[in-house]
């Protein structure tokens, strides 16, 4: 069965390395490596791994903490391959079919950044609903998105009292962007974590910035 790895590790030399070599030794198999961030002398991986059939995930865990200084955020299922590309087909897929763009964001959002799902959405006259959501989109909906327009991109706290019920009792990471200078966002939400880094919330601005020209060219 393959996981996501995400590790919080020195970012020097050897690091990477050693902690690939403690996830072999547990019979993990490594299929990709994707640096999410670098910052104050550390980095964030995530790692897709595949493990034998009968190895629980939490011999991962073990194995990359057996490294000095590394630190496990979050293991999860995941379809065992890291494509860092999908940005770049995702908006040259909105460029050719702008009419179903809102979409296409919304579908294609939560395989760039591994989450769960999105949704693109507009808030008129003290009342949210959705323009667009991705197939794994959540049917409860909120209320009212009080927050919108935003000025930039967010992480929002899950524990806000818009946020539904079902959305907290699976514990949902949050981010936004917004989408020009309208009340309309994109959001994505990340089932089970782990949280939102600084890095992932400024692709995210970037994305919707791009996307939001493309439409509105």
């Amino acid at each position: 069965m393959s996981f996501l790895l995400r590790v919080v590790l020195p970012d020097q030399p050897g690091s990477l390395g050693a902690v690939a070599t403690a996830l072999g030794g547990a019979g993990a198999d490594i299929l990709g490596v994707d640096v999410v961030e670098r910052i104050g002398g550390v980095a964030v991986d995530d790692l897709a791994v595949e493990l034998p059939p009968g190895r629980p995930p939490d011999v991962l865990i073990t194995a990359a903490e057996s490294v000095p200084g590394v630190q496990v955020e979050s293991v999860r299922p995941h379809s065992g391959h890291l494509d860092t590309h999908r940005e770049l087909e995702l908006i040259e897929a909105i460029t050719a079919d702008p009419g179903n763009g809102l979409k296409l964001l919304a579908d294609g959002v939560p395989r760039i950044f591994r989450a769960g799902w999105a949704l693109v959405v507009v808030r008129e006259d003290g009342r949210s609903y959705r323009l667009a959501e991705s197939t794994a989109a959540p049917e409860t909906r909120a209320g009212d998105l009080p927050w919108l327009p935003l000025k930039k991109a967010i992480v929002i706290d899950p524990d806000e009292y818009w946020v539904p019920d079902p959305w907290k009792d699976l514990d949902t990471e949050l981010a936004a962007a917004p989408m020009g200078t309208a009340p309309q966002a994109l959001v994505v939400g990340r089932v089970g974590g782990p949280a939102f880094r600084p890095s992932e919330v400024a692709r995210l601005a970037h994305l919707a910035g791009i996307v939001t020209t493309i439409l509105t060219a």
